[in-house]
């Protein structure tokens, strides 16, 4: 069985590498990218089955990201979470018009994001260790 893939975009370094770490841990192949035109072509690339999203981000803001891929034919249908500092109510309703599946307010509980990708993608892929 494939590993579920998500797609982690954001500008803060250590907190793509707190989700990268968490998330693979959950069983979920990781991908990451920092900016807005390295988000996109990694979606394309990667095909994932969701996609974290800051919303301030260098070349290419959150909202402009799920422009392009909601007209893209390959991710389209890609669920996208949105992750922002900025206030929910600020980006609420512009993220869910443009596709969006939730928003998510920084700093946000690990695992209340967790189970939220749980009810979305389904469970990870958890690794095991048999003794023979």
């Amino acid at each position: 069985m494939d590993r579920k893939k998500i797609l982690i975009v954001d500008d803060d370094e250590s907190l793509v590498r707190i989700l990268s770490v968490n998330l693979s841990l959950e069983g979920y192949e990781v991908f990451a990218a920092f900016d807005g035109t390295s988000a996109v072509m990694s979606a394309h690339r990667v095909k994932p089955d969701l996609i974290i999203l800051d919303v301030r981000m260098p070349a290419g803001d959150g909202f402009s990201v799920v422009e392009r891929l909601k007209m893209s034919t390959k991710t389209f249908n890609i669920p996208i979470i949105i992750l922002s500092a900025l206030p929910k109510e600020d980006i609420e309703e512009r993220a869910l018009r443009a596709g969006v599946v939730h928003c998510i307010a920084k700093p946000f509980d690990n695992g209340a994001l967790l189970e939220y990708v749980r009810d979305l993608i389904g469970a990870g892929e958890k690794r095991s260790v048999v003794n023979a």
